[in-house]
């Protein structure tokens, strides 16, 4: 007798006619069952149709409708608009627009919830993406991306400023704004700049002329003082068509508190620091017939040696030193205090014979240590005042130089676009 398993095959391995049959005869069965469960798996999911296995329901849409301004592809968006956002048949749930590096454009959503403005402009010749959702009375969600980038100027202007950022500078130094091009809206310009002081003091900007714009406080600045000038014109439209591209950040210190003062009738210079008398030195201003500017005039540029011509001031071919040692600049138009190798010694204290400047006794090379033009130099930075009194002639224009010193507190005030 041969011994069989469970499942119809002999104890060798091979099937029986009876095995094979069995076989043959049970699996349709699987087969089927299989077929029966793929169906009812179809049936569960369509269970909200009743069950009736006939298909899925068409699912529901939302009735908001979006519309994001401006609109998506366009790649000359105005940046003097703001972005915005807006729904009709809902409400608007998150709005976020992005820059090519994540940074968002921050907006306010209305009251009513059907709008979205941006804070300000996007930035020029940038490229933006903006998200959208929305849910209708239902609840219903909708959906919008956009994408967008911003026109560039064709028509643009800068501020050159002074002083430089990190530099260390006198208690007289303003901060200097010159633009490139002149700026009709100065009220939005000014806006756009800040002035600021730690320890903190009020300080107001003041308008020379369509192209400069200067800043600072009712008194000199106190030592140690940190002032800080935030540019933000970038995209601001100073005249029709013409927008600034700057946005940045200068950052300087006033040094220790110098000032002196030049009396052209005792002939004498007062060097006065941090509130002590720290030197006198005997000088020679304007003779007669070229009287010497007065008023408050701040050190803008310093020489160790410079070329003096008197062609560039309109006095003709009356001089052309190459090398006028210890040079300090006092206005645009060519007043310097500087040193003097040239002259006779004796004329220092004495007279005044020089064609407008003020001079010390110095030497050639500008190397003497000795010598009065020297110490004065290496005590002087950027931004100290030299005051001229007594020189018989008026006192400076203000816009000559960083001369607003000489404008009074409520005149300079008046001058303001804000």
């Amino acid at each position: 007798m041969t011994v069989r398993d469970g499942q119809g095959r002999s104890a060798g391995g091979s099937w029986s006619r009876r095995g094979v049959l069995a076989g043959l005869i049970g699996a349709p069965v699987l087969l089927l069952a299989a077929c029966n469960d793929t169906e009812g798996v179809k049936s569960a999911d369509s269970g909200g149709t009743g069950g009736s296995g006939s298909g899925s329901a068409t699912p529901k849409t939302s009735a908001a409708v979006i519309t994001v301004t401006p609109a998506d592809g366009a790649t000359a968006a105005s940046f003097s608009e703001p972005v915005k956002v807006t729904v009709a048949g809902g409400t608007l749930g998150a709005v976020k627009v992005t820059d090519s590096t994540g940074k968002e454009l921050a907006g306010q959503l209305s009251a009513d919830g059907t709008g979205w403005t941006s804070a300000a402009g996007p930035v020029s010749g940038t490229k933006y993406t903006v998200a959208v959702t929305a849910v209708d009375k239902d609840k219903l969600e909708a959906h919008a991306n956009a994408v967008f980038t911003t026109a560039t100027p064709a028509n643009t202007f800068v501020g050159y400023f002074t002083p430089e950022d990190g530099s260390v500078v006198g208690v007289g130094m303003p901060v200097s704004i010159n633009f490139s091009k002149p700026v009709t809206d100065r009220k939005a310009v000014q806006q756009a700049i800040t002035v600021t002081a730690e320890p903190g003091v009020e300080i107001v900007g003041h308008w020379f002329s369509s192209t400069r714009l200067d800043f600072r406080p009712q008194e000199y600045w106190a030592k140690g003082t940190k002032v800080t000038l935030k540019l933000r014109l970038k995209d601001v439209e100073g005249a029709k068509g013409v927008y600034g591209t700057q946005s940045k950040d200068v950052r300087f210190t006033i040094g220790r508190a110098q000032t002196s003062v030049a009396d052209l009738a005792a002939k004498k210079l007062t060097v006065t620091t941090d509130g002590q008398v720290s030197a006198v030195y005997q000088i020679s201003g304007g003779a007669p017939d070229h009287l010497t500017w007065g008023g408050k005039m701040v050190i803008s540029e310093q020489y160790q040696q410079t070329r003096m011509n008197s062609q560039t001031v309109n006095l003709g071919s009356e001089y052309d030193i190459a090398d006028v040692p210890h040079a300090q600049r006092l206005t645009t138009s060519g007043t310097f205090v500087h040193g003097n190798y040239w002259s006779s010694p004796s004329i220092f204290g004495s007279q005044n014979t020089s064609h407008g400047c003020v001079g010390l006794q110095d030497a050639k090379g500008a190397q003497d240590s000795g010598t009065d033009g020297y110490k004065f130099f290496q005590s002087s930075i950027i931004g100290d005042v030299v005051e001229v009194v007594n020189s018989g002639d008026k006192t400076v224009d203000p816009a000559n130089g960083l001369n607003g010193w000489n404008v009074g507190w409520a005149e300079w005030k008046a001058g303001s676009a804000v």
